[in-house]
């Protein structure tokens, strides 16, 4: 090892890259609960940098089939569902905003017959309920169709945004940037 080396903490994405075939796609199943989604990113490693294991899970989800969706779909259900992402805020007609998301869940959930999937990653904490609440409000008018269509390509934000968070997890708190 080089002197300018010591103390030099590995990449974030090294970790993902040394992580044995089994130990990577148990990790990449936090990500998206699409097996065959998390053995071909596993497969494919080593990624060179963040935004090739990005491009890469986007073309392994657009490649999902309905049976694999429904097994992501399932690893969503099992997590707690969209609910676990909301955090009370203490505001004036939040326990109402809560019972109406329910409600509009049990709908979706009876509409289209899987559990309702979003990414909030966009959004401030303090706008999460009010855009789920407008996203079921605009999903529950979809056609069966088109919901599969949205319903994947949150599937593929989500796991974007888990991707992310497991490659920068060891970076310092307040990293500027992206590595690699």
């Amino acid at each position: 090892m080089l002197p300018s080396q010591r103390g030099t903490p590995p990449r974030p994405l090294d970790r993902l890259n040394r992580a044995t075939e089994q130990a990577a796609r148990s990790e990449l199943l936090r990500c998206c609960g699409s097996r065959r989604w998390a053995s071909r990113l596993a497969a494919h490693r080593p990624y060179p940098d963040t935004q090739s294991l990005l491009a890469a899970a986007d073309e392994a989800s657009y490649d999902l089939s309905a049976e694999d969706i429904g097994e992501a779909l399932a690893g969503e259900a099992a997590n707690g569902g969209p609910e676990h992402l909301l955090a009370p805020t203490g505001r004036p007609g939040v326990l109402a905003a809560h019972t109406a998301l329910r409600a509009a869940l049990a709908k979706y959930e009876s509409e289209f017959g899987h559990t309702f999937v979003i990414c909030l990653d966009e959004l401030p904490p303090a706008e999460r309920l009010d855009g789920m609440l407008a996203a079921l409000g605009r999903r529950l008018y979809a056609t069966q169709d088109e919901e599969r269509a949205v319903t994947a390509d949150e599937l593929r934000r989500l796991a974007r945004g888990r991707l992310l968070r497991l490659v920068v997890r060891d970076v310092t708190v307040g990293s500027p940037s992206v590595p690699d």
